[in-house]
């Protein structure tokens, strides 16, 4: 699969501050990539170093294939639409307008305005003479990502998009989002603090806690990571788990550090016993189902009791 954006032990400080530390992230054509952090964790200095806003102190990216420091980086970012932490609109002026003054500054061509924000849904705001000032913040966004259109976007990057949005805005703005990813083609680097919203859209996931990403997981992955399941400590859970499955049948499990996580629905009583008589002493066992919200909290260190 193409990588759309990767980058390599990349690191911004600002004097004795560390706001990205040796991040390393793939982000492959196609992707819903969520972006997820606490407020001050380093994903708009990560969004910012991307578009050229700010530079890096060291490590590198590539985008489209372009390397950060090559003479090609600008025509990969032409390819890049961003709306970094609010949308970038003029106020006073209405929403065809502000779309027509994108285009003015890109250089690009007028006659998809009307497409644009029929994509959004600002088509019947837009025949009107509403000033973009006196739009709710989910118009506003809307109006920033019809801009962002303007240049024909591959990758569009997001940071924070959810942010103040009421339900209503939150399920639109998800929508669209899907909308443009599917029907457009157009990879999507988001960046929130919000990591049960995120999952209603994400396919790809990076945990970033303190500068640091500590953490790549797939949207399975993560939801395999958050299922019910039954954890069996054992000396060897690898051989267990092959016991298992030609004693009970199960299929559904998994391995590592000592433990055996089986997800059929299966007794503990039963497995204990057949455990025991296999020559599988248990030692330890215990029942887990994870909320998406506990598993963020315990991969970036956001609490110390699970």
């Amino acid at each position: 699969m193409e990588e759309i954006l990767t980058t390599q032990n990349l690191t911004k400080k600002y004097r004795a501050v560390t706001a990205l530390d040796n991040v390393n992230m793939t982000v492959s054509r196609g992707d819903i990539y969520g972006f997820v952090g606490a407020n001050g964790a380093g994903k708009t200095t990560l969004i910012r170093v991307i578009c050229g806003l700010t530079i890096p102190t060291s490590g590198s990216f590539v985008l489209f294939g372009a390397p950060s420091g090559s003479s090609e980086i600008m025509a990969a970012r032409r390819r890049t639409s961003a709306i970094v932490e609010a949308p970038a609109i003029y106020r006073n002026m209405t929403a065809k307008e502000n779309l027509y003054m994108q285009c003015k500054i890109l250089g690009a061509d007028t006659s998809r305005v009307d497409e644009h924000l029929e994509t959004v849904g600002l088509s019947k705001v837009a025949a009107t003479s509403r000033k973009a000032g006196n739009f709710s913040q989910g118009m506003r966004q809307r109006l920033g990502i019809a801009m962002a259109l303007c240049g024909n976007p591959e990758f569009m990057i997001l940071d924070e998009p959810l942010n103040g949005l009421d339900p209503e805005g939150i399920f639109d703005m998800r929508n669209l989002i899907l909308k443009l990813n599917r029907e457009s083609g157009i990879t999507f680097l988001i960046s929130s603090h919000i990591l049960s919203e995120l999952s209603l859209v994400a396919n790809k996931y990076g945990f970033i806690a303190d500068g640091k990403l500590v953490k790549e997981i797939t949207y399975d992955e993560l939801h395999r990571q958050c299922r019910r399941s039954i954890d069996i400590d054992l000396h060897d859970p690898a051989a267990a788990g092959e016991y298992l499955a030609g004693q009970l049948g199960i299929r559904d499990y998994t391995h590592e550090n000592g433990t055996l996580r089986i997800f059929d629905d299966v007794g503990i009583g039963r497995l204990v016993a057949a455990l025991e008589e296999g020559g599988f002493p248990v030692l330890g066992i215990r029942s887990r189902e994870e909320s998406l919200e506990d598993y963020y909290l315990k991969v970036t260190g956001g609490r110390t009791d699970v």
